[in-house]
């Protein structure tokens, strides 16, 4: 059984910290509700201004500011759940990174996963993507991707698994020895309104193969469901979709104009850089920068970020989607991604033509820790899940925990 929170108010700030917790208990199977009050921020709401910035969000009152939903915990006592996936029949599908996918059916956890993969759960590496084949109900089958060792390296690999009954397994391999590292491995599959699937690597800490044709390390790809190169690729025979890339982390196509968009994180020390994370619109063949440059730098061999942190304040921009339908009205057609360093759910509004940001905001600043994971429920809400249980967060009882937004009051 769900169990609401409190009625939360819409909090903005314009930087969120991060701080390592204590270890934490083993994950509990069933889940269980808020055991502790969260602090009630400020009911009303500003945009943030990065500056510089792409574009200049709207001086007119928060979309937000209005709009109180209710926040409801569907699940609790993961570890570091990384991916959602739901199913035409209602389960929800769910990747922890040490290599378990979960299953919750029926509003419950189930105790036992369908499948424990041998995954190198090393820094930011492990089980992370996730997406369920478009002819899942006949077919069973899984899409991951993951962290291995292969002669003491560390690599990422995209497999698909067949569910057959309660376990999911006789893997095969599609596509294998993408650079991987302790951190920068990327990792978001999903297939795309073309029937594609999608993936996103990190640069595995080698900055400058994101510029080489000739490494799938800081890219999007794009597969074939089989594990073949499609032959309309931007790159003849070549996997590569975008590059450029340090470490994209979302991928979300707009609901309309079925443009592609992907957060992405900006630096964290290399060549004396930090923060400027970005989201991106998503172009075949286009070349982002990382690593020649960040930010917006008005570069015409690079493509620009549509927004950005700026140059001073850390989003770690990690899962997104788009909210449609009526369930959650006021923000139909609207962005959102979760902040991982930053501990909040960040919300975008973008203009006509998909380009430009016309207003952004950071909501449930603190609240929930550290926000990994969003997706649009084919119930009508909006889903996320916290990642405080990953080394970097402040975990309590409960974590980590997937949540949904629904209406409130």
């Amino acid at each position: 059984m769900r169990k609401a929170l409190p009625l939360i108010g819409l909090a903005l700030l314009w930087m969120g910290a991060c701080g390592r917790g204590p270890a934490s208990p083993a994950p509990r199977a069933s889940p269980t509700g808020i055991s502790s009050p969260a602090p009630r921020p400020s009911p009303t709401a500003t945009p943030l201004r990065p500056s510089p910035a792409p574009s200049t969000p709207s001086a007119s009152p928060s979309p937000s500011a209005a709009f109180q939903p209710r926040v409801e915990v569907v699940a609790t006592g993961l570890e570091v759940p990384w991916a959602l996936a739901f199913a035409p029949d209602g389960r929800i599908f769910v990747t922890e990174r040490p290599g378990r996918i979960r299953v919750i059916e029926n509003g419950r956890l189930r105790p036992e996963p369908v499948a424990v993969l041998p995954v190198a759960a090393t820094g930011e590496g492990g089980l992370m993507g996730l997406a369920l084949d478009l002819d899942f109900p006949r077919n069973g089958y899984l899409y991951v991707m993951y962290t291995y060792r292969a002669g003491g390296a560390l690599r990422n690999r995209i497999s698909r698994l067949t569910l057959r009954g309660e376990v999911a397994g006789e893997e095969r391999v599609l596509l294998d020895g993408i650079p991987g590292a302790g951190i920068h491995d990327g990792g978001r599959l999903a297939f795309g309104p073309d029937g594609k699937l999608y993936a996103t690597t990190g640069d595995a800490t080698q900055r400058d193969q994101a510029q080489r044709l000739d490494s799938l390390a800081g890219k999007i790809l794009r597969l074939n469901p089989d594990g073949s190169v499609p032959a309309d690729n931007p790159f003849p025979g070549s996997y590569v979709y975008s590059l450029g890339h340090r470490n994209p982390q979302g991928l979300a196509w707009h609901p309309e104009t079925q443009q592609l968009y992907s957060t992405e994180h900006g630096p964290s020390g290399e060549m004396g850089l930090c923060c400027r994370d970005e989201l991106n619109l998503i172009r075949p063949g286009a070349n982002y920068g990382w690593p020649v440059v960040t930010g917006i730098a008005g570069d015409p061999r690079f493509t620009d970020p549509i927004l950005y942190s700026g140059e001073s304040t850390t989003w770690a921009p990690a899962g997104m989607d788009f909210v449609t339908g009526d369930r959650l009205a006021p923000w139909n057609g609207h962005l959102f991604f979760g902040a991982l360093r930053g501990q909040h759910l960040h919300h975008v509004i973008l203009g006509p033509d998909g380009t430009t940001v016309i207003f952004h905001e950071a909501l449930f600043q603190g609240i929930f820790g550290r926000i990994r994971e969003v997706k649009m429920g084919p119930d009508g809400y909006l889903y996320f899940t916290t990642s405080n249980r990953d080394g970097r967060g402040r975990p309590g009882p409960e974590d980590d925990r997937i949540l949904r937004i629904v209406p409130g009051p």
